[in-house]
């Protein structure tokens, strides 16, 4: 695949995580897919293979109780890379996130297979999530 398909790739994951299209996730994601979540907070760390991916993105959406948004900014592909722009805003118990961030993303053979999070305040971020 080249960047503009890698780019789509990422696309549409995006789009399936927005609308809660774990199926369509489930497609995406290569089965040993690795994630890397930023900061040091209970949610932080590595998640090997594209079920324990897709257990902490329902986790997010749990903890968030449901108002998590994440609007694109700008998607960058490249041959094995793919970068996005994003922001994300959620409220909960009396507790507002509101941040920028950057996922590079590794593509093989038409799947993701890893995923890495740069938040612009990593500690804002765990806090939310505590």
């Amino acid at each position: 695949m080249g960047t503009t398909e890698n780019a789509e790739l990422v696309r549409r994951g995006y789009e399936a995580f927005i609308a809660g299209d774990m199926a369509t996730l489930s497609e995406i994601f290569a089965e040993d897919a690795v994630w890397h979540a930023a900061g040091s907070g209970v949610l932080s760390g590595t998640k090997q293979g594209r079920d324990a991916i897709l257990a902490y993105f329902g986790e997010l959406g749990t903890r968030s109780e449901g108002t998590l948004e994440v609007t694109v900014q700008d998607i960058v592909g490249g041959e094995k890379h793919t970068v996005a722009l994003q922001h994300n805003h959620a409220e909960t118990n009396g507790k507002i996130m509101d941040l920028d961030g950057a996922l590079a993303f590794e593509v093989r053979d038409g799947r993701i297979t890893a995923g890495r999070e740069f938040f612009e305040d990593t500690a804002k971020g765990d806090e939310f999530w505590a």
